[in-house]
């Protein structure tokens, strides 16, 4: 068995279809599944999360990470403002 594990449920994930600890007889399906989900995730979730797959053999892991804040360009010497 080939299982997909996210490591938190953010909102976004619980409100989704998508059910934690989900187990394939096929590598190649557990695989698939994991980059359709792991894309998905990063492209239509609230953007508040990155979400990045890894793989130990038999298990396949989304982990969440809180996403990069974005800003202006200033380097944050002060004498932008």
């Amino acid at each position: 068995m080939f299982k997909i594990n996210v490591t938190k449920e953010c909102g976004c994930f619980k409100k989704s279809d998508y059910t934690n600890g989900m187990s394939f007889e096929s590598k190649d399906d557990a695989l698939m599944q994991a980059q359709l989900m792991t894309n998905y995730m990063n492209t239509k979730f609230c953007q508040k999360h990155d979400f990045q797959l890894t793989e130990d053999g038999v298990n396949f892991t989304i982990a969440v990470n809180e996403a990069q804040k974005s800003h202006s360009g200033c380097c944050g010497g002060g004498h932008c403002s």
